[in-house]
């Protein structure tokens, strides 16, 4: 579907020098590139007013649907500077599929493909300047949309917002050996039926009280058990998790509709098995995970997903103890890690061909 982008460039554009500067060390989601993509929806109209311009505020009614009934979702891509010196996107006709899955669940309009696909191609091209060079940078994207009908009703709204912003990313900071879990003993993220696999705000904010918790403990994150009987292992707050058996397997749950089918945590799945690994996707009881990793049969475990590529976790506390990994140095999550890395950079084999090009 071919789609026109209006682009109107910004009159406060960063000067090069400062942007320069802020490149050389890029802190994810602190600042912001110049432009913005928009693009508006109507039951009448459908998808229409399609342009790029200066990142401003939106101007909205007081009964916005979004603000008081939650129609919200998003999606988080990166652009990266290849080794070749092109621009490229990972996976974007992944992302677009994911985006109108959360659609659909939240009674919201669907994308075509080829539109999602060209948007963020426009706007990437639109702020090339701002991808940071080396590895392990990138342009972090968010495209999302939200109902912008005014009006008070339990209903689903007839007029939404898409967007694109974006902000540079740097090497994800991790701390010293490994993050630390704090395992949720009671609060759950999602329930069998709910908007768990859904990529919306509200699966995020249900989660902050608990990481608020972790953090009290000297946690990085939390990491959640299902709703149902608090046995099975779930995934963080933010991330997808997996774990590294001692003959090489990977294990992670299974997407059941309650945890969010993770653009990385696919990728992972077809890579790893690529270098022989075999991949279990079946429900990991905590009893059991813990059992495994005193007797030694699990060896690591890591986060995943696209902010955070993979960071290595170095123990899981527990209310009855510590579960604790071993050291993640010339480990298979730093292989799986650097293998990623080099598809995203242009470096190693892509037999899928998920590096899309856009120079």
């Amino acid at each position: 579907m071919q789609v026109e982008f209006a682009v109107e460039a910004s009159s406060a554009v960063l000067a090069e020098a400062e942007r320069k500067q802020l490149l050389t060390d890029p802190v994810f989601g602190r600042a912001f590139t110049d432009h913005m993509l928009t693009m508006h929806y109507d039951e009448e109209l459908g998808w229409h007013d399609a342009r790029i311009a200066a990142r401003a505020p939106f101007v909205l009614d007081p009964a916005c649907a979004a603000l008081h009934y939650a129609q919200e979702i998003f999606e988080g891509m990166k652009a990266y500077r290849t080794r070749a010196g092109l621009t490229a996107l990972f996976r974007p006709e992944a992302h677009a599929t994911r985006f109108n899955g959360s659609a659909r669940r939240l009674a919201m309009p669907e994308m075509p493909t080829e539109m999602f696909v060209a948007a963020v191609a426009a706007f990437v091209r639109t702020e090339q300047a701002w991808i940071p060079d080396g590895r392990g940078n990138a342009l972090y994207l968010r495209p999302f949309m939200f109902a912008s009908e005014a009006f008070v009703g339990v209903r689903p709204a007839r007029k939404y917002i898409f967007a694109i912003i974006a902000t540079p990313a740097g090497t994800p900071a991790v701390r010293a050996g490994g993050l630390r879990l704090l395992l949720a003993h009671e609060s759950v993220r999602a329930a069998r039926g709910g908007t768990g696999a859904a990529k919306c705000g509200g699966n995020y904010a249900a989660g902050l009280l608990a990481q608020a918790e972790a953090a009290k403990a000297g946690c990085d994150q939390i990491l959640f058990l299902d709703a149902i009987e608090h046995r099975w292992i779930e995934e963080l707050a933010s991330t997808n998790i997996f774990f590294v058996m001692d003959d090489g397997t990977l294990r992670t749950p299974p997407l059941t509709g309650t945890i969010l089918a993770g653009i990385t945590r696919d990728s992972l799945i077809t890579l790893a098995t690529r270098l022989g690994h075999r991949v279990n996707q079946e429900p990991y009881d905590v009893a059991q995970l813990s059992l495994d990793a005193k007797n030694g049969t699990l060896r690591e475990c890591f986060a995943c997903g696209t902010a955070a590529v993979l960071s290595p976790v170095a123990e899981i506390k527990t209310s009855g103890g510590e579960i604790v990994f071993q050291s993640q140095s010339s480990s298979v999550t730093q292989g799986l890690r650097e293998g990623l890395l080099d598809i995203y950079y242009g470096k190693g084999a892509d037999p899928d061909q998920w590096l899309n090009a856009i120079d």
